[in-house]
């Protein structure tokens, strides 16, 4: 979404953690799911890392990006989203900054798309930013695109509907391994909603499960996320920082996401608006685009 510029200069990532004390809420499937007394295994991302500037998106079509997913399939390809205001469509990027792509997303419609998640050669867009916390989300599912193609196949629409009222949110999470789908809320509060569907479906509204809290610190506003193509790393930015989990074998999203996070070591604070991250394949760098004309992409990797 939108947002005044002078509330960038103020956000930091103050604290972070999983859901409060006391016993933890029931999962998607009536059990509860608990911090596991296990090694804390913090991902890579969280060490010292370096940045590059990869190159500038001189194209017009790019105006106000809000996603950014790099392809599981297309090496070299990074798929990106306008937020509210344009039509529904993909661009497809190089790291250089060359724009490959523009891809009319049929059958969609775009209120206020805010992120973009790839499964294998399945791309989804998450029109779910909701500044008046007022309608329900719609997460639209449609085959990766070929090269050179300029509409896509027609999407699914799968209509979401949260438990406990409208929500504004900004990062969609895809479970490369089970296509389970998670929402992150944005929370001036910093404290934000973790909700999580399993099995969403596309012939009916599906109501998300509150899966757990995410404390960001006073002013941390998740607005992007992405999950590594090998399912361990997941990672949640806010305008100023990110924070990062290493998921364990047989871990659901929401059972990883009430751990503590390790937080990032880096500074993002510097890039303008960013709402759109990108992990590598194996979650050990990840790529990010702020908003505005002419956006730079920057490479952030272990040293």
């Amino acid at each position: 979404m939108r947002a005044v510029a002078a509330i960038a200069a103020v956000l930091a990532l103050a604290g972070c953690g999983a859901a409060g004390s006391g016993a933890p809420p029931p999962g998607p499937d009536g059990q509860a799911e608990g911090v596991q007394a296990a090694k804390r295994v913090t991902p890579a991302i969280c060490g010292r890392l370096t940045v590059r500037r990869t190159g500038t998106i001189r194209a017009s079509q790019a105006t106000e990006l809000s996603g950014l997913v790099a392809s599981r399939r297309r090496p070299g390809v990074l798929w990106t989203n306008n937020d509210s205001g344009d039509a529904p469509r993909v661009l497809a990027v190089r790291a250089s900054g060359k724009l490959v792509g523009d891809v009319a997303i049929a059958g969609a419609e775009a209120t206020d798309w805010e992120d973009i998640a790839l499964r294998g050669g399945t791309l989804y867009l998450a029109d779910i930013g909701d500044n008046r916390s007022e309608r329900d989300d719609v997460v639209y599912r449609v085959p990766e695109p070929a090269a050179g193609v300029t509409t896509s196949a027609p999407a699914q629409a799968l209509r979401l509907r949260y438990p406990d009222g409208a929500h504004d949110a900004e990062t969609l999470l895809v479970d490369p391994r089970s296509g389970g789908l998670a929402i992150v809320t944005k929370d001036f509060g910093g404290n934000s909603g973790v909700y999580v569907v399993a099995h969403p479906s596309a012939t009916a509204t599906t109501t998300l499960h509150r899966a757990g809290r995410l404390r960001l610190g006073l002013g941390g506003l998740a607005t992007a996320g992405d999950v590594s193509a090998d399912g361990r790393v997941i990672v949640v930015r806010t305008y100023t920082g990110f924070v990062a989990w290493e998921r364990r074998r047989g871990d659901s999203l929401a059972r990883a996401m009430r751990r503590t996070p390790c937080s990032g070591r880096v500074s993002l604070a510097n890039e303008g608006q960013g709402e759109a991250l990108a992990l590598t394949a194996d979650g050990g760098a990840f790529l990010t685009v702020p908003e505005g004309l002419n956006p730079v992409i920057r490479r952030y990797a272990v040293r």
